[in-house]
């Protein structure tokens, strides 16, 4: 019989292996499947006593801790709503997804707490939880929030229920929350434990590095490892030397990475004895080069298997390991139960005879969200297909091909920057007239976010392109958009580079030529332009 919910998963877990371990902290504590699940229901019962109930919405601004799993699914077996956020948010970002998602309450920790009581200062319907860390008065401690008491909840009337709110950016500016129900949370984890050769063995160890907040983190990886009763080790944050040292250490065989990771391992040395226990590199969030494949390949013998997803899709919807004859330069086959196919322009599916040429994804399966909060706007059509944005191509053995996106989409270290949101964080600067956000290759990260702004008329540009570095004007106008977004947005948001230019290239309906930005740019790195 399938599972209601993945908090229900925990509880299968725990009663077919108790005594296993579930879930560790890098050096420190864990769980056995047994104590996460009484602690899921001490969660799940605390929140019903601070009044929490069905719909309501929690929100986690939580690193990767012990502390977010077991508050995740306790929102989840509560049947509330967890509304997950990166934990690097600003005030300002805080402020406005509290107000959007209407969250009674908000976990958060030493780090994270600042930001948040900054952001629900004066609004008396929100509640703050201290993971952690001491509460300040008003507050509640995490250890206070978990019941003593274990209260049974109803067993999950409707799957259809909402579960999950993710904010990921969208074309109009201003990020929006995908709906995520619990039937497609469910249903991404029950398609990934299709795939076979299987992503996860229930002996294998995972690594917990990609942050929990994120779709890949939080279903792709977390998910998986609660429906295989794997063991998951959690870690803040990548570092080259020291997650690999925890690779050795917790003897980690599927280790799920975003792109980024492999330019930084490169210059690892031993990097084939550093990862002894590895037996399968999992890749996603963003393409990966065909030539980083083999290259990591020839150089470890670990394979390395990539796929494609989305937030909305929860996440995943082709894997190489779905592929008849893997090729590198794709991101795989659909999962069993995801169908897709291309579109042209006008929202035709291409036909059979137009294997190679690009069209517009789109997909359809149960793992897809009920549209964008709070309306389901946006969401699959009557016949279930949802257009992702990205254009790609299907080669004759089925295997998709990410060629290019729709939306003007920058992806750094796996996460989605929509340049109209950076853009309109810069032009409420003081002195700046127009702004144009591209995304530039960055061997780090993958891609980074370079801004080019069109000072006022109160600061004096030379009229041929680019301001001189040395020019007081120019310089200070930059430093007033650096601080702006620092204020404003999350770090990966942020630009690292910002171009002070006299105009941008316009089409003749006023529209930005960001083409000619990017051409730019790819002259620059070819010491083209100085």
């Amino acid at each position: 019989m399938l599972s209601p919910d993945v908090a229900a998963l925990v509880a299968e877990a725990a009663s077919e292996h108790g005594d296993r371990l579930a879930v560790v902290e890098a050096g420190g504590r864990g769980m056995t499947w047994a104590g996460l699940d009484l602690e899921v229901s001490r969660v799940a019962s605390g929140l019903g006593a601070a009044g929490i109930v069905a719909g309501h919405r929690v929100m986690l601004a939580l690193g990767n801790r012990l502390e977010f799993v077991t508050a995740y699914l306790g929102v989840l077996r509560a049947q509330a709503v967890a509304v997950p956020v990166n934990p690097e948010s600003t005030v300002a970002e805080l402020t406005r997804m509290v107000g959007d998602s209407g969250a009674r309450l908000v976990v958060g920790e030493a780090a994270t707490l600042p930001a948040v009581r900054a952001a629900v200062a004066g609004n008396d319907r929100v509640r703050v939880v201290a993971v952690g860390t001491s509460p300040e008065p008003g507050e509640q401690s995490y250890d206070d929030l978990r019941a003593a008491e274990v209260r049974p909840v109803p067993p999950l009337p409707d799957p259809e229920k909402l579960a999950v709110l993710l904010y990921t950016s969208g074309t109009s500016g201003l990020p929006r929350a995908a709906m995520l129900t619990h039937r497609a949370l469910l249903a991404n984890v029950e398609q990934v434990a299709a795939v076979d050769p299987p992503m996860i063995h229930a002996d294998d160890v995972v690594l917990g590095v990609l942050p929990l907040f994120h779709v890949y983190g939080l279903n792709a990886v977390l998910g998986a490892v609660v429906r295989h009763r794997a063991k998951l080790v959690l870690t803040e944050r990548f570092d080259p030397e020291g997650t690999l040292d925890l690779i050795e250490d917790e003897a980690c065989s599927v280790v799920p990475v975003a792109p980024p990771v492999f330019a930084q391992w490169r210059r690892v040395e031993a990097l084939a004895e550093r990862l002894g226990p590895v037996r399968l590199v999992l890749s996603g969030s963003a393409p990966l080069a065909p030539e980083d494949v083999a290259e990591f390949t020839a150089r470890t013998g670990v394979p390395v298997h990539q796929g494609y997803g989305l937030t909305e899709a929860a996440p995943v919807v082709t894997s190489t390991l779905c592929s008849a004859a893997p090729d590198p330069a794709s991101v795989g086959a659909p999962l069993p139960g995801i169908e897709l196919r291309l579109v042209d322009d006008d929202g035709r599916p291409l036909d059979g005879d137009t294997v190679g040429d690009p069209g517009e994804i789109q997909v359809r399966g149960a793992n897809l969200f009920s549209g964008y909060w709070p309306d389901g706007a946006d969401g699959p059509d009557e016949e279930g297909w949802w257009p992702t944005g990205d254009v790609g191509v299907v080669d004759a053995a089925g295997d998709l091909h990410l060629v290019d996106r729709v939306k003007e989409l920058v992806i750094v270290s796996g996460f989605n920057v929509y340049p109209s949101e950076v853009e309109a964080v810069i032009e409420e600067v003081e002195g700046v007239r127009l702004a144009a956000v591209i995304g530039v290759p960055d061997e780090e990260t993958g891609e980074a976010v370079v801004a080019y702004v069109v000072p006022a008329d109160a600061y004096v540009v030379p009229a041929d392109a680019s301001v001189d570095a040395d020019s007081v004007a120019a310089t200070a106008l930059a430093a007033a958009v650096a601080d702006r977004c620092a204020e404003r947005l999350a770090r990966f948001k942020r630009p690292e580079r910002v171009e002070v230019v006299a105009e941008l290239p316009q089409t003749v309906t006023g529209k930005v030529q960001k083409g000619r930005l990017r051409g730019r740019e790819r002259r620059r790195a070819l010491g083209i332009l100085e």
